[in-house]
């Protein structure tokens, strides 16, 4: 079974981090809401959500993927050493390190995106002259690196996740149950 953690800090983007949860652990994946501070984690939108675990206890070889969620502050929160040291021991192993809306900053500020094809919520790494910026696609896949817009994208930033760990059948299975193909239909 894959196994993946969502990391979570005060001011997190409620949608990005749980609609990952969610369709991760619909596709039978083991994913864990990592809190990188107390047990308890408030979104930027006050919903609190019980973590899994802490950070603290992780070990990254048991670990498939990581996900940054954005979110202010979350995204600045993010920016730990507890969690640059986690994102570059994932990074170096070529495990999936993903991360969406201002949380690729984060990603840009521990240079993991260096060199890479990247995109984020608009005003945060366009500008930034070690990446190539993406603006006109909702996911971006870049070797080991997945980085997304923000919250209109957080179930194609997940499905992605999902495909992207090797989940497809579930992936397509998901896509049908949540009824993704009937909404894509209206949105082309």
């Amino acid at each position: 079974m894959k196994k993946v953690l969502v990391l979570l800090a005060d001011g997190f983007e409620e949608i990005e981090a749980l609609s990952v949860v969610d369709v991760l652990r619909r596709g039978n994946v083991d994913c864990k809401m990592c809190s990188i501070e107390g047990e308890y984690v408030r979104g930027t939108h006050n919903i609190v959500v019980q973590s899994d675990c802490n950070i603290k206890d992780i070990n990254t070889s048991d670990y498939d993927a990581v996900v940054l969620p954005g979110g202010l502050p979350g995204a600045e929160n993010l920016k730990a050493n507890c969690v640059k040291e986690l994102i570059t021991k994932m990074n170096e192993n070529k495990k999936i390190v993903a991360a969406i809306c201002a949380a690729p900053e984060t990603l840009e500020y521990f240079n993991v995106l260096e060199g890479k094809k990247c995109t984020s919520y608009p005003g945060f790494i366009q500008e930034k002259e070690n990446v190539y910026y993406i603006e006109d696609q909702a996911v971006v896949i870049d070797d080991n690196i997945i980085t997304s817009r923000g919250p209109a994208t957080a179930l194609a930033f997940a499905l992605t996740i999902l495909e992207e760990l090797g989940c497809i059948n579930e992936m397509e299975d998901i896509k049908e149950g949540m009824l993704v193909n009937f909404y894509n239909k209206f949105t082309k």
